[in-house]
């Protein structure tokens, strides 16, 4: 009996527990819905303003400190984008295997790595183990605003435009103490995780400043080189009012910003589709340990009443032999 009562309490422990894994894998899918209907409203002033960018870049030499590579760098910054919460598979796994395996290679060429985290996941992941942390922002990884990442974005912009000579300001929502300036770096890099499917989402190591690619690495992205081969292509229709220049400079942080809201919005979706593949393959395995465990008590149940009609046929037949007997 006391197997019996055992068993029957998994069962129930294990039914509440998939109660729990499917809500999420149903909440999971409804934002992935949501998160995929954002990247592409974001579209037409991604597409618009890559369009702007390519006409002052045909207009201008192309001599922009966001263009070129820094002559003596010597701090690259990883910005590492994971999940606030857990139950989501791999997810932070991969993001935290991609960002090991980028930090390895820029010590090798020489760069002084410095890290900035997206995610709670990730800022507990690096103090357990005692890693220095420039700086962190939590509270948006599932469903990142523009207005509530405008600090990291601006910031991380404002720490490239400052060098590893100089300092950025601290911006609100920076896992710093308010005030405290910040060390600039010459080149930024972003581990995030893209989206391809709801079932394949695969970590991605981007660099995203300076604009034109510098590192080749066959498994790494590192950058968008859309200026170089534009610049050849497209000629000038427009007189610039005021001049490219000055344009250039005005737009370029406005494209890098929305390059990195793009990613954060990209991660937003692939968090949801990786905990929802979680749950769902939780949901299934409590499924399969009800079926064997109500099996097993079945077989507790069907023991026990055979014992309890032996016990009986047992007994009566024992009343019987001492009747006869008197």
């Amino acid at each position: 009996m006391a197997n019996l009562r055992e068993l029957r309490s998994r069962i129930k422990s294990v039914n509440s527990t998939k109660k729990i894994t499917k809500a999420q894998e149903l909440i999971a899918t409804s934002r992935i819905t949501k998160a995929q209907q954002r990247v592409e409203a974001s579209m037409p002033y991604a597409e618009e303003i890559h369009s702007v960018i390519e006409r002052l870049a045909s207009a201008t030499e192309l001599d922009h400190a966001m263009l070129r590579e820094r002559e003596n760098g010597r701090r690259a910054a990883i910005l590492v984008v994971t999940s606030d919460r857990g139950m989501c598979g791999g997810y932070n796994y991969n993001v935290f295997k991609k960002a090991a395996e980028l930090r390895g290679m820029l010590e090798d060429k020489g760069y002084e790595v410095v890290l900035y985290v997206s995610g709670n996941k990730g800022l507990s992941y690096y103090r357990f183990r005692g890693e220095d942390i420039a700086g962190a922002w939590t509270g948006f990884s599932q469903d990142p605003g523009y207005k509530e990442t405008h600090g990291m974005r601006r910031h991380l912009i404002d720490g490239f435009v400052a060098g590893s000579s100089g300092t950025a300001k601290w911006r609100e929502g920076l896992s710093t103490a308010e005030g405290e300036p910040i060390q600039g770096f010459d080149q930024l890099h972003v581990v995030y995780t893209e989206f391809e499917s709801m079932l394949t989402q695969n970590a991605r190591a981007h660099q995203l400043l300076p604009i034109e690619p510098i590192i080749e690495l066959d498994h790494i992205d590192t950058g968008e080189d859309m200026l170089a081969s534009s610049s050849n292509e497209i000629e000038a229709d427009y007189d610039f009012e005021p001049s490219a220049e000055e344009l250039l400079d005005a737009l370029l942080p406005q494209y890098v910003s929305r390059g990195l809201y793009a990613m954060l919005l990209e991660a937003a979706a692939s968090e949801s589709a990786s905990r929802r593949t979680a749950m769902k393959s939780a949901t299934d395995n409590a499924n399969e340990l009800v079926k064997d465990l109500s099996r097993v008590a079945n077989q507790a149940r069907q023991a026990q009443i055979t014992q309890e009609i032996t016990e009986i046929v047992g007994g009566a037949g024992a009343l019987a032999e001492s009747g006869e007997s008197d």
